[in-house]
């Protein structure tokens, strides 16, 4: 803003390169560009002051689609003033001489003008569509609207003022609206999530029916083999128990043979002692047996000889061969 310094009858002016400065006295211009620099007088001089520099205003509007249902717009106009002098005269930027403050509100005035003519093309371009289409269309449409709209209003060229840009940040509907909107989405989504759950719950199944078909694979593998290795084992020990008794039998076989052998022996060794013995006369056999008899016995207590007994062995004695006493 200007800044103001008083002396007396007589004040200094003093503005900033981006505001233009118009010093009107008694109906006419007698100053006007940025930056000046000046002397007046307070009491016969009218001064307004432009600003030249690039403003913002900020939009909000809220229309209805072509289903009647609420819509919300935000978004910002750029804007600058071309001809200040034309400007001056239309909207009062006269300031206080005192202070250098606007006197009433020219850009509150300049943003109620161009908030009405948003207003007016957003409010025909969202009932040309239903909610839908104009959320599946997007800001971008309508910010090629506004721009259009602005652009070819006159108005805004006849009092000196130019649209710089406009940009919009959200077209939404009513909050109810918006989540009646998503619900849809939102079950499709959850949907396609349980779906991808259910598969890989079907995934894991087939994986652990697999892991459980694989297991039990080995087991019966197991099983037959260990089958196979009872039975082997089985046939081990019968194969060992019948050459065990295979062995056996000829070993047994063999021993009878030995046997049999000894015996035969034994028994021709016997018949040759008996028919030695059956033709030796009874007194050799008596004195033979003993002699047995005295072998086998370790002492002889008591021997009692009949004078019977000694003629009996007496007489056999003489009677004996000599031939027969030799051989013994």
């Amino acid at each position: 803003m200007a800044q103001i310094t008083s002396f007396g009858f007589f004040a200094q002016l003093r503005s900033d390169a981006s505001h233009h400065v118009i010093r009107y006295r008694n109906g006419r211009v007698r100053q006007s560009g940025r930056g000046l620099v000046f002397w007046f007088r307070p009491e016969t001089a009218s001064i307004a002051e432009v600003p030249m520099d690039d403003r913002e205003t900020t939009l909000f509007v809220k229309g209805r689609s072509a289903d009647f249902q609420a819509v919300n717009v935000q978004g910002a106009i750029g804007w600058r003033v071309v001809e200040p002098e034309r400007l001056a005269e239309r909207i009062d930027f006269t300031i206080g001489l005192a202070n250098g403050q606007y006197i009433r509100e020219p850009i509150e005035r300049i943003e109620t003008r161009l908030a009405g003519l948003i207003n007016q093309a957003t409010l025909q371009y969202l009932a040309e569509a239903p909610v839908r289409a104009l959320l599946d269309a997007g800001v971008e449409p309508l910010r090629q609207r506004l721009e259009q709209a602005l652009a070819n209003d006159p108005t805004l060229a006849e009092i000196g003022l130019a649209v710089v840009a406009v940009r919009l940040n959200n077209l939404a509907p009513s909050s109810e609206l918006e989540r009646a909107l998503q619900t849809p989405t939102f079950e499709a989504l959850q949907q396609k999530a349980d779906e991808a759950m259910f598969e890989r719950r079907a995934l894991a199944v087939d994986k652990e029916r697999a892991i459980a078909e694989n297991e039990l694979a080995n087991k019966t593998e197991l099983a037959r083999r260990e089958k196979q290795l009872i039975a082997e084992e089985a046939e081990n020990a019968r194969n060992r128990a019948t050459g065990l008794a295979e062995a056996q039998q000829i070993e047994a076989g063999a021993e009878a043979g030995r046997i049999r052998t000894i015996e035969g022996a034994k028994a021709e060794t016997e018949q040759a002692h008996i028919a030695i013995y059956r033709d030796l006369p009874p007194a050799v056999l008596l004195g033979l047996a003993a002699r047995e008899l005295a072998g086998n016995l370790d002492t002889i207590e008591h021997l009692n000889v009949t004078p019977d007994l000694l003629a009996t062995i007496m007489r056999e004695f003489r009677q004996v061969p000599p031939v027969a006493i030799v051989a013994q």
